[in-house]
């Protein structure tokens, strides 16, 4: 995945934490619209494997 990806999902998250649901999502849908085919599995899995940051919850 290309960093920029990496770093607007990362973002999103953040902005999830903190209430902002709204732009949380629409950034990380843009991070995700952006992501080419070969970028969607891997898009995929960091989604899965960091659905806890954007609750804020440990595991």
């Amino acid at each position: 995945m290309r960093p920029f990806i990496r770093s607007a999902l990362e973002q999103a998250a953040e902005l999830t934490r903190n209430n902002r649901l709204v732009d949380g999502f629409a950034l990380g849908e843009t991070a995700i619209n952006q992501a080419n085919d070969d970028e969607q599995d891997e898009v995929r899995q960091w989604l899965t494997d960091h659905a806890d940051d954007f609750t804020g919850r440990d595991g």
